[in-house]
């Protein structure tokens, strides 16, 4: 459609830009348009990306606003370039997490998950998962990301679930899945194995016992040391390595466990390191990862002293019944008294702890099921070493996943919780065969007996979401949406889960699909507060994004975030960071409303570049090519932050403080051929500049383009500018940059001896050579404007003044007479100082230039770059001495 001639600017823009007012307007009209929605168009090149599914335990956070205004920013951006853009929203069940919430609320009323059973207890997490899903998507869209919601998915719909069984039980059939006892990471609180990432380290201040056990020879003792001397109650035996002198007459014979009395063996194995401690360590496979598998090459006995709360059990003999970190103080007490623990000294070390309980995680000797990883990880190495590889932005990420993956172990995919994706498999309590099956089984395949039960266990929340890029677009049915926009394009997240997701979406992506479940990994940083901290409940410096959009604005919270900072580094949030860009937004609008005052009558068909056009009127256009192709470059390479820092440097300075404010001549002035073309160029470049803009800030950028004369429903669906040739202007970008340093050399000599603008000056104009003459005259007007001259004078024959403030620039020399208002020694003195700083200058570039290094690697450009500058600075120095030269000869 095309705009009607503008009439009421106060209600086309109002005097203030009022965000909520437009955020309120423009997404629901996005929506009820279907601008989101993908469509699979074979003459379109499909861009896809999923969003990383947040959990429906909450809020949105900061860290969340990031990650998804980045996804949003790529997908407006390629929406504009003519893709088929699928941006996937979804949300994540949660596991562990959703339940502990549940359960909190149920520990309110007085009633706990097993009061209410299973079935009943599932319910009340779907109730939980209704309402916090309605509250992540009107989050969604406070941030107005452009979501295809005809196609949002949950990792416990029916279409993911499927997914997850097909998914197990073809890793079953493989034999990449098993159950079977191994040390998995217990959280005692919860009750349940818990998956890496929900382990957090923390440095705690404990100690370092030292202990010795007594040979059962009777020749002596053998010096061991734990941090956990509850875990001695299993210890199975003691190991030394099979080369230290010290201890190689002692492997074979036994000695007596304290306490216990049992008799274990001393054994050698090269995981001991013979220079930590005594060179000696006690084993106990049911409580270490490490002495698990060690105790598996010796055929060691697994003796578990703890039940599943952390409560020592009958194996821990007078022990039994007492809390593990009780047990611990009364062993060590016993082990004193009896001479056996000699020595205590302070350890500091990092301790597990876990994500949601905050309980001390235990080391723990478990019946789960696992997956077996080395044959996934393979294929992944042999994939990350071909040319079809996933790329890392930064690059440096990369290492951090091939180091994961080199040392890779099997996974505890079993969890003891009530919500989740439940264990595809069933024991039949007759023939005590596992069934594990697609679909659910009434009777065994063996047997046929009917007395079945399935396993009570879910599966870890990242099994389910491991399969999300490809589980989402309606895999393991080979669908049309699966056909076109698969693989996805480019997965956006924090570092923080490189290991634990992006790793095991690549692994399955290959596994299942044979194809790499995307593009390109962009990498971010997390949001700290101003001080360098990370946001967290328990120092209360955490920030609501909900918080910012109500004070600021949607557009300034996204834009902060967006150029905030470099791919994969952190970066600190501000207030009066948000303030600025909301400034920014508002300088926006001004010269938008400034715009549009004078485009009364000027519809989109009278757009016209095909007149006489200005040399700030070429100068715009000019910069505005340079804009759109770094812009484009920028976003490309996904460095947000140097778009940003791209589009505020042209829209504040070039298009705002330099030419609208020389448009207002032809703009004011009587010729109206001039006007019109003016006006095509401010309409041109307004609409070229909100379009680049968009992605960064949607709310504002179609207020605005909606008021402006436009073609088109929306920004949204608008054409990403590129650029045109035929606006390139090399020297009207001269004659302008002339002009510009005329008019800034003008208003710092004001400023520095108090001149104010409204005063009269003689302006007096060297030019160094006939183009820069031809320049300046050319631009005497916009010089008259912006200088205030009383009398204005370029010539190459000037004869340098008396007494005069002087300016020396690129192309020219520059006086303003004037006696009565300078001080001649001051003014001696400033051309000392600016003399002074050309002198380094110059010989800062002399240096560089006959820097053999330098000049052996820099490119010709560069080095042509350096020469040219040193003839500038030179060429101004030698004007600076002699014009120190005049004035000191007065």
């Amino acid at each position: 459609m095309s705009s009607q001639p503008t009439q009421d600017i106060d209600q086309l823009l109002p005097k203030n830009y009022d965000p909520k007012a437009a955020e309120t307007k423009w997404y629901p009209y996005w929506i009820q348009k279907q601008f989101f929605k993908a469509e699979r168009d074979p003459n379109k090149r499909p861009f896809t990306i999923v969003i990383p599914p947040p959990n429906v335990t909450g809020k949105l956070h900061l860290g969340h606003a990031l990650d998804t205004t980045l996804q949003d920013i790529i997908t407006r951006t390629k929406r504009m370039q003519d893709y088929s853009t699928l941006f996937l929203p979804g949300m994540d069940h949660a596991g562990i997490a959703t339940q502990a919430r549940v359960e909190a609320t149920l520990r309110e009323e007085g009633i706990s998950r097993h009061d209410l059973g299973r079935e009943k207890f599932v319910e009340k997490v779907w109730e939980w998962k209704h309402i916090y899903a309605s509250h992540i998507r009107e989050q969604w869209e406070k941030l107005g990301l452009a979501l295809d919601y005809s196609r949002e998915r949950f990792t416990m719909d029916e279409g993911l679930s499927r997914a997850v069984r097909e998914v197990f039980v073809r890793l079953y059939e493989k034999g990449l899945i098993y159950r079977g006892n191994r040390i998995i990471n217990w959280d005692p609180a919860a009750r349940t194995a818990l998956s890496d990432i929900e382990v957090i380290y923390k440095e705690v201040k404990g100690a370092l016992h030292h202990m010795r056990y007594p040979l059962s020879d009777g020749s002596g003792y053998i010096e061991v040391a734990t941090t956990r001397p509850e875990t001695m109650l299993g210890d199975t035996a003691v190991a030394v390595h099979p080369e230290d002198e010290r201890y190689k007459n002692l492997v074979g014979k036994t000695v007596i466990l304290p306490i216990v009395g049992r008799e274990i063996p001393i054994v050698a194995d090269d995981y001991v390191d013979p220079e930590f401690g005594s060179g000696a360590v006690k084993i106990t496979p049911a409580h270490d990862p490490n002495d698990f598998e060690l105790g598996l090459r010796h055929n060691l006995p697994q003796i578990v002293v703890m039940d599943e709360t952390g409560t020592m059990n009958e194996q821990a003999g007078i022990y039994k019944g007492m809390d593990r970190f009780a047990c611990r103080k009364q062993i060590i007490k016993d082990l004193s008294e009896q001479g056996v623990m000699f020595k205590v000294e302070e350890h500091i070390h990092q301790v597990g702890h876990s994500e949601r309980s905050d309980a001390v995680v235990e080391p723990y000797l478990s019946t789960q099921w696992f997956v077996k990883m080395q044959p996934l990880a393979d294929e992944a190495l042999a994939n990350a070493a071909s040319e079809e590889s996933v790329k890392f932005v930064p690059e440096r990420f990369k290492n951090n996943y091939l180091r994961w993956i080199e040392n890779i172990r099997d996974w505890c995919i079993s969890r003891q919780l009530w919500w989740g994706h439940r264990i595809p498999a069933w024991y039949c309590a007759d023939c005590g065969e596992t069934i594990v099956s697609r679909e659910d089984v009434t009777e065994c395949p063996s047997c046929h007996s009917h007395k079945l039960e399935q396993d009570n266990d879910v599966l870890d929340t990242w099994f389910s979401s491991g399969l999300w890029p490809f589980s989402t677009l309606g895999w393991p049915d080979d669908s049309e949406d699966m056909k076109y926009f698969y693989p996805t394009n480019v997965l956006v997240t924090g570092y923080d889960i490189i290991f634990f997701w992006v790793a095991r979406m690549i692994f399955s992506g290959m596994e299942f699909t044979g194809k790499n479940p995307f593009e390109t990994v962009l990498i971010h940083g997390i949001i700290r507060d101003s001080e360098g901290r990370k946001m967290s409940k328990s120092l209360g410096n955490g920030v609501d994004p909900m918080e910012v959009i109500e004070k600021y604005g949607a557009d300034a919270l996204r834009y902060t975030l967006a150029t905030g900072n470099s791919p994969g580094n952190d970066q600190r949030f501000y207030w009066e960071k948000v303030e600025a860009n909301r400034n920014f937004a508002n300088k926006i609008w001004n010269a938008s409303r400034f715009a549009l005052m004078n485009l009364e009558g000027f519809r989109y068909e009278d757009i016209d570049l095909g007149g006489e056009l200005t040399t700030p009127d070429k100068w715009i256009l000019s910069r505005l090519q340079a804009t759109i192709a770094d812009a484009t470059r920028l976003t490309d390479a996904f460095e947000f932050g140097e778009v940003g820092r791209v589009l505020y440097n042209f829209i504040w300075d070039d298009l705002c403080d330099w030419y609208i404010e020389m448009a207002k001549l032809p703009l004011y002035g009587t010729d109206e051929a001039a006007k019109k073309t003016t006006q095509s160029v401010l309409v041109t470049v307004l609409d070229q500049t909100l379009r680049l803009l968009h992605p960064f800030m949607p709310f504002i950028t179609e207020e605005i383009w909606q008021a402006l004369p436009h073609q088109g429903e929306s920004i949204t669906v608008a054409a990403w500018p590129t650029v045109k040739e035929e606006w390139i202007f090399a020297d009207a970008e001269a004659e302008m940059n002339l002009l510009m340093e005329v008019i800034r050399s003008v208003r710092n000599i004001r400023a520095e001896v108090n001149v104010p603008m409204s005063k009269k000056i003689e302006l007096l104009i060297k030019p160094s050579d006939a183009i820069s003459a031809e320049r300046l005259t050319r631009g005497q007007d916009y010089i008259t404007r912006f200088c205030n001259p009383e009398r204005l004078e370029i010539s190459e024959q000037l004869a340098t003044p008396d007494k005069a403030m002087s300016a020396i620039i690129t192309g020219a020399e520059m006086f303003l007479p004037l006696a009565g208002l300078i001080d001649l020694d001051q003014e001696i003195k400033r051309l000392d100082k600016e003399l002074a700083t050309l002198h380094s200058e110059v010989e800062r570039i002399e240096k560089k230039l006959n820097n053999a290094g330098f000049m052996a690697k820099a490119p010709e450009k560069v080095v042509a770059e350096e020469r040219a500058k040193m003839a500038d600075y030179m060429e101004k120095r030698d004007k600076v001495i002699a014009r120190l030269a005049e004035l000191k000869s007065e």
